[in-house]
């Protein structure tokens, strides 16, 4: 099995969408989380790029992320 190499995640209040993709593109993670087990999913993912859109609780993932590994 091929390792997730990209992640894009739909911010939201209550519930994220979140797509990982490998190397080649291929889907390899669809799944839509609630708020409160959105760390607890990424922190189960080994250290890849997160894409998100930019709005203001972006940063706030974001710094929540790195602290996984992820970029």
């Amino acid at each position: 099995m091929s390792l997730i190499k990209a992640i894009g995640i739909d911010l939201a209040k209550l519930v994220f969408s979140i797509h990982g993709v490998d190397e080649c593109g291929k889907t390899k993670l669809k799944q839509t989380v609630k708020r409160n087990k959105l760390l607890e999913t990424i922190a189960n993912i080994p250290p890849c790029i997160i894409g998100m859109e930019a709005c203001s609780g972006a940063h706030y993932w974001a710094r929540e992320f790195t602290k996984y590994g992820h970029s």
